[in-house]
């Protein structure tokens, strides 16, 4: 499982011309699942993203989570994180997710989140506009490798 997590002012995402999903401050996370990810994956993750401390304190240190900040999560899924470039010159999408079970897990995802703080999304599956005011910038990548 991959995220991409980054600090925002603001952020939306579209579909059709249409928003699905708007943020004030908080995290946009681009969202990858991986064949064989599971419920311990996504578990981690949601807690790796609920303590990532990636915000200012009033010493102006990255040194709080979104929960301190009361900030809100925009969750995109991001099928293209699981891509894999190691021979030529197109993107081998082979260890993604069935789409089924991806979106069974980046639901679950999204519902662990949503226990802490709000939670908006963009359209599983669909092809989507993404709009951010990234704040830092700041941009960390998550990855959890599954235990051998």
């Amino acid at each position: 499982m991959r995220v991409v997590a980054q600090r925002v002012s603001e952020a939306s995402v579209g579909s059709a011309g249409q928003e699905v999903g708007r943020i004030g401050m908080g995290l946009l996370l681009l969202v990858g699942i991986e064949k064989g990810d599971g419920e311990k994956e996504v578990e981690f993750m949601a807690d790796k993203v609920l303590h990532l401390r990636i915000f200012p304190d009033d010493r102006d240190k990255m040194n709080l989570d979104v929960q301190a900040v009361k900030g809100q999560i925009l969750s995109v899924s991001q099928f293209t994180l699981a891509a894999r470039n190691n021979k030529g010159r197109r993107p081998d999408f082979t260890n993604a997710e069935e789409p089924a079970r991806a979106k069974s897990l980046y639901d679950r995802f999204n519902a662990l989140l949503a226990v802490a703080v709000p939670v908006a999304t963009g359209e599983f599956g669909a092809m989507m506009e993404v709009n951010s005011v990234n704040s830092g910038p700041v941009t960390i990548i998550l990855e959890k490798i599954r235990d051998a």
